[in-house]
């Protein structure tokens, strides 16, 4: 039987089905091979020849493989149809060559879809690998290894608590901070615009938006003070108005394109929440169940059979008039769409996701995504009417605007309608029957609700009325409160999420489909930048590690120059380019500048980042000093320092006898200096600043005591509350409140890394509030930690997800530990790797690294069903490898 490789065991499971007993199929596990991380592996003396090492948990699936093949010498490799599914092929075949028989028969095989005209048209049209593109993932590989290896040793040297820098990662993270550093640069500026409330003759309401003011056309800015605002509004309360013109016209709107892996991310974290692993890890299974189609891939275009079959699947659905007369064509922006070449959409498009046959609510709700997405970009445009109201005094000197309209047919939004990253203005109001010539009446108190809750009483909205205007923080209208003036600030440019990081890198042309997902998993996982409520904020050490690349290797973190790169490696893969000459070029300049590097002292690059984010660091003071003067003994000057840990803060040049401090982040940061609170027992308590931020220390350092007693101050303290008795209550702790009731161990209360808490002996319980721990007694301790203990013992975690029974008996199950998510079937524990969320996880992956744990311990976990197995069936259990793996899948 030849046999048929492919990457995972479900993939392997799936094709099996379609293939049959006349194939073997075996999974690879992945890559079988990789570089090791080691000086050598890519030698540019000897024209970048690269040593390649087989990786140890690879080497059982390699033997089932080359077992397989001495009963059938043919090879079949089917792994994905892009430049990283033939890098593995071509690795395979490497790793084969020796165990194959002369006159072996090696082919390659691919397919967009998982399903049985698929594989089996994939079957009969063989091919061999495709050499332009392993040559650009060889090119790729050794581009990353030379940055990284090279490059980050730099940074170790130079930037204490640097960790790494990566061709493309270090780009990423610069635009992070690029965006960052301006919305720090930001000044907000003010403007108001003006509203009133109108009717119609017959009674129908309407709001308009002020156009027109002393007869000239408002910009944006032209109301920029509230005193401005108010004689807006007064021009319009002192003039009759009336409808000038009414206008309206046919407008329609366009289905998306089907996803390609950029959009289908950035659609999954605006609607779904997912990260783009999380996305990427979903879309996986559902490939490899054949429920989609090649996930990772630049092109929108569709297979011509599917598009029929969306088509039939619409008019059976929704109707005839949900179909264009004919097939709707999308055409690739890509330069060289050859990731995968069809877009991401269902394998059967009558298959709904009330149907889909699978658990897992990520791949339910991702799979949603997609078939909705495919079937709308085969439908109907949306039609609608759009109106536009102008409305004005008799003289000119006011004009007004209602905007509306109407929706005459939904079309694809019937079905799907994109998500938006940020607020858009878009104005879709109904307008009631408006005639042109007629009044347009201003209806009194519509405003008054604003008002009462601006200013949170009603009868401060009644004294206001004396004055003829209402006026409240940010808001001013007429007397009638039939006009309304808003205060409104420019906004700084949002903070990326990972969907807007995956589009602004896909508008640069920096990385690929397939590289999104662990580009932006890298960067975090390197502490240089971390997720709050979705959006991606640098860490200090990432900005430092950004300003000092682009102080030094300001080609290297180029958009232009990374971009042309990725454009170069694209030209491999087409075989427009060799890519050894490609490497040679890269290298001979970037050697270069890392040789520019080699004498620079920690000293000077400090000087040089400090400088380049001076603007930020530094901001002009309100009272006109100078911003670099320590705002504590007046007498150093502020500079950048960093910690071996890899924090950095502005120190005072004066150290040690000023010991302010501040994070790099914070140029408005309270000042706290060595004040002293008073004297316990004859020790000074000082509250003082440090570089993680303020505390409370008992004396000062000597010799016989270099680390006197300190406690931080908790967050959210107001430092100015901080006195004697409150810095000896955070010195005193942990607190003891006494001898639990049950066996004499005493209970204790305190803060610690992971916030307050309180203990009994080896156990703790997490209290919602810092000031608790002064004052909770042993009844509310008592209490706390019973609901975190069962019988004296730590109550057992409830699991994530119940997976199913084990094949040899027992549940798998998905639970939370210290040290992350893991898998867990009697006594092995597999840690889920980094890439897959808890909720991706199905039966078949989590038997998968079940197995690969109990592999590398060298043991099962004993079970009694299976001690005492007859002899009979010990031996029958030592079947080849090969075989198994067919078995299994």
């Amino acid at each position: 039987m030849p046999v048929v490789v492919v990457e995972s065991p479900a993939k392997a499971k799936t094709i099996n089905k379609y293939l049959g007993d006349d194939y073997t199929v075996l999974a690879s596990f992945g890559h079988v091979r990789d570089l090791p991380p080691k000086d050598g592996s890519v030698d540019p003396e000897t024209d970048f020849t690269m040593k390649w090492e087989v990786a140890a948990e690879s080497k059982k699936h390699v033997k089932a493989i080359r077992d397989a093949l001495a009963s059938d010498p043919n090879l079949i490799l089917a792994t994905d149809p892009d430049r990283e599914g033939e890098a593995i092929s071509w690795h395979l075949l490497e790793t084969l060559a020796p165990a194959l028989k002369k006159g072996a028969e090696v082919s390659r095989v691919t397919f967009n879809a998982i399903t049985k005209s698929a594989v089996t048209e994939a079957m009969a049209n063989p091919r061999r690998i495709d050499q332009p593109l392993v040559d650009a993932y060889l090119a790729r590989r050794a581009l990353d290894y030379l940055v990284g290896f090279n490059l980050s040793p730099v940074l170790w040297r130079k930037l204490p608590g640097a960790k790494s820098a990566g061709r493309v990662q270090s780009v990423a993270l610069r635009i992070i901070v690029d965006r960052e550093m301006e919305i720090e640069a930001f000044k907000a500026r003010e403007y108001w615009s003006v509203h009133a409330r109108l009717a119609t003759p017959r009674g129908d309401e309407y709001d308009a938006a002020m156009t027109v003011f002393g007869g000239k056309k408002l910009d944006r800015f032209d109301l920029a003070t509230e005193e401005q605002a108010k004689l807006a509004v007064a021009a319009i309360a002192s003039r009759d108005l009336s409808v000038a013109s009414v206008a309206s016209k046919p407008a329609s709107r366009n289905p998306w394109p089907p996803f390609m892996t950029s959009t289908l991310q950035q659609e999954a974290s605006r609607k779904l929440g997912l990260g783009a692993r999380a996305c990427m890890s979903a879309a996986q299974r559902l490939y490899e169940a054949g429920h989609i189609t090649y996930m990772r891939t630049d092109g929108i275009d569709m297979a011509p059979e599917a598009v029929m079959a969306a088509r039939d699947s619409i008019k059976a659905r929704f109707g005839a008039e949900y179909l264009p007369k004919s097939p709707r064509m999308y055409k690739n922006k890509a330069k060289n769409a050859q990731e995968a070449h069809e877009c991401i959409r269902p394998t059967d498009m009558w298959l709904s996701p009330d149907k889909l046959p699978v658990a897992d609510k990520d791949q339910k709700a991702l799979y949603d995504l997609i078939w909705k997405r495919t079937l709308a970009s085969q439908m109907e445009s949306a039609r609608m009417e759009r109106s536009t109201v102008e409305i004005g005094s008799a003289d000119g000197q006011v004009g007004l605007r209602a905007t509306g309209q109407v929706m005459l047919f939904d079309g694809f939004l019937r079905v799907y309608d994109q998500g938006r990253d940020d607020e858009e203005d878009e104005d879709g109001r109904r307008l009631p029957q408006i005639e042109q010539g007629e009044a347009a009446r201003k209806v009194g108190g519509a405003f008054a609700a604003e008002y009462e809750k601006a200013l949170g009483t009603g009868d401060a909205l009644i004294e206001s009325a004396a004055s003829g205007q209402l006026s409240a923080p940010g808001l001013v209208a007429d007397e009638a409160a039939a006009i309304a003036a808003r205060r409104h600030f420019t906004q700084p440019p949002p903070r990326y999420t990972e969907a807007t990081l995956v589009k602004r890198m896909e508008e640069l042309g920096i990385g690929r489909p397939s590289t999104y997902a662990s580009i932006i998993g890298t960067i975090q996982d390197r502490d240089y930048v971390r997720k709050e409520q979705n959006r991606l904020i640098p860490e200090d050490k990432g900005r430092l590690v950004t300003i000092f690349l682009l102080k030094y290797f300001p080609r290297y973190v180029s958009y232009d120059f990374t971009a042309d790169l990725e454009g170069e490696l694209d030209d491999i893969s087409s075989g427009e380019r060799a890519y050894r000459e490609v490497l040679r070029r890269f290298w001979r300049d970037f050697s270069a500048a890392l040789e520019g590097t080699s004498e620079l002292r920690i000293s000077e690059v400090l000087d040089a980042i400090d400088e380049a984010l001076a603007p930020q660091l530094y901001p002009p003071r309100p009272d006109g000093s100078d911003p670099r003067e320590c705002p504590l003994c007046h007498k150093g000057r502020l500079h950048l320092k960093t910690a071996r840990s890899g924090g950095a803060f502005i120190g005072c040049t004066n150290y040690p006898e000023c010991r302010f401090t501040r994070p790099i982040s914070s140029p408005d940061a309270e000042v706290v200096g060595d004040t002293v609170l008073g004297l316990d027992n004859g020790d000074e308590i000082s509250l003082k600043n440090g570089r993680f931020g303020p505390y409370v220390q008992r004396g000062e350092a000597t010799e016989e005591q270099p680390k006197p007693p300190r406690a931080s101050v908790p967050k959210g303290w107001d430092l100015a509350s901080v006195d004697l008795e409150r810095a000896l209550a955070l010195l005193a702790l942990p607190r003891e409140i006494g001898p639990h009731p049950e066996d004499g161990v005493p209970v204790e209360a305190g803060i610690g890394r992971y916030g307050p808490y309180v203990k009994h002996g080896a156990k703790y319980a997490n209290l919602p509030d810092v000031d608790e721990v002064f004052t909770i007694g042993m009844n509310r301790a008592v209490e706390v930690l019973a609901s975190k203990q069962v019988r004296g013992r730590a109550a057992a975690a409830a699991p994530l997800a119940d997976l199913g029974e084990h094949p040899e008996g027992g549940p798998v199950q998905v639970m939370s530990g210290r040290y992350g998510p893991y898998v867990k079937w009697a006594k092995v524990n597999a840690t889920l790797p980094r890439d897959l969320e808890p909720g991706a996880v199905t039966l078949e992956r989590a038997l998968e690294l079940i197995a690969e744990k109990a592999a590398k311990s060298g043991k099962k976990p004993a079970r009694k069903a299976a001690a005492k197995k007859p002899a009979a069936k010990k031996a029958a259990a030592k079947k080849p490898a090969a075989a198994k793996a067919k078995k299994t899948g």
